[in-house]
């Protein structure tokens, strides 16, 4: 079984009493993470799943009487699929509150869902985290570095997703399934949207400009959509875990572009599957998206994963200098340029280094995009005790 990076920080909170909440895409391994964690436990272990009708029932009107009668001597409760138990929050400030001795597990295939019922009763009570499809830091440590260095092209075009992963032949037939079946299912079901249609052509278009600037005026304009309602969609699609945002950063300079913002996807499988397009990188003409693609989003796991706290930006000007990607931590910028061509040279923008003179500036391609990735040195690699 490959180890997921989230099962060590769920480990080290196993003692205090704080509940766990799990957030993620469907089909990334939640259910598969918990039975991992809790398989040979000793403790004894409860699962509820929230798809299941009577569950669901039992905890409609929570007390804390009903509640023990219900769990009855169990150490570990498990709420599976718990953003479809509609007082869940109260559920899980109630056993956190009253029951000292249990420990509280909650998943969800969405956040917004689950985090609207589940914020205001846990404010305190919890420790939130994100699994999302699996990251080449875990499939290296799980095949070996160089194995998985050899599938790179592979994995830009079909992701991670434990699905397509574990079923090598059969990658198309599963992105599109989860792209017609999953990929809208939380957003229909809890927003009632009235033009589905409309959403699939938003998803569509975002494909087609991953990695650059993003206007909701002329994704209005492709999709027959209002400014506000394109807004609308992108949040809720952040929300379900399909894509999210890297806004602009602007500080000191007059000619930044202040209020713009790039849309990635959290996985390229799932990217290529809305525009059914599975070409092989070198039958393809937009390698440099999938690239900067694959980087951002395996930069977001490794933070949230190492709970790296920073900030993450893009930048760019009137007069189109611009940067891939930007971090900011402890007062100093990092600045990466992205290219997929290793013969290709970047340099920082003068005005940018001259404006914030705080700075770090790394070309990444495919000879040193590792470090980025697991920001582990480069020629360290080689040599890391992956286990």
């Amino acid at each position: 079984m490959i180890t997921r990076e989230l099962a060590r920080l769920i480990r080290e909170k196993r003692d205090d009493r704080k509940v766990i909440i799990i957030l993620g895409p469907r089909q990334s391994g939640k259910t598969t993470l918990l039975k991992m964690l809790f398989e040979n436990s000793a403790d004894r272990v409860m699962w509820l799943n929230g798809d299941d009708a009577e569950v669901r029932q039992r905890f409609e009107n929570p007390s804390s009487s009903r509640i023990r009668n219900y769990i009855g001597d169990a150490q570990i409760v498990i709420f599976d699929e718990a953003q479809r138990i509609v007082n869940i929050g109260l559920c899980l400030k109630i056993i956190t509150d009253n029951f000292p001795g249990v420990k509280v597990y909650a998943s969800g295939s969405s956040s917004f869902d689950l985090a609207n019922r589940i914020n205001e009763p846990l404010t305190g009570r919890k420790w939130e985290y994100i699994l999302f499809p699996l990251s080449f830091m875990e499939m290296a440590s799980h095949d070996g570095l160089l194995q998985e260095e050899g599938l790179l092209e592979h994995r830009l075009v079909y992701g991670y997703y434990p699905d397509v992963i574990n079923h090598p032949g059969n990658e198309k037939e599963i992105l599109n399934a989860l792209s017609d079946s999953y990929l809208y299912k939380d957003i229909l079901a809890w927003e009632r949207i009235l033009k589905p249609d409309r959403l699939e052509k938003l998803v569509q278009a975002l494909a087609f400009q991953t990695g650059n600037e993003v206007s909701y005026n002329e994704l209005g304009k492709i999709t027959g959509l209002d400014n506000k309602t394109v807004e609308k969609y992108i949040q809720l699609l952040e929300k379900a875990f399909i894509v999210f945002r890297l806004n602009s950063f602007s500080r000191n300079l007059k000619n930044e572009l202040s209020k713009s913002r790039k849309i990635y996807f959290f996985d390229n499988g799932l990217r290529n599957a809305v525009i059914s397009q599975f070409n092989p990188i070198g039958l393809r003409n937009d390698e440099g998206a999938l690239w900067e693609n694959f980087l951002v989003s395996e930069r977001y796991k490794y933070i949230e994963y190492k709970r790296v706290f920073c900030n993450r930006y893009f930048w760019r000007t009137t007069q189109q200098q611009e940067i891939d990607y930007l971090e900011e931590r402890d007062g100093i910028l990092y600045a990466w340029e992205f290219k997929w061509n290793d013969d290709r040279n970047a340099r920082m923008p003068s005005s940018f280094s001259q404006a914030y003179p705080e700075n770090r500036f790394i070309l990444i391609n495919r000879k040193n995009y590792l470090s980025f990735i697991s920001d582990i040195p480069a020629e360290e690699l080689a040599n890391y005790p992956f286990s």
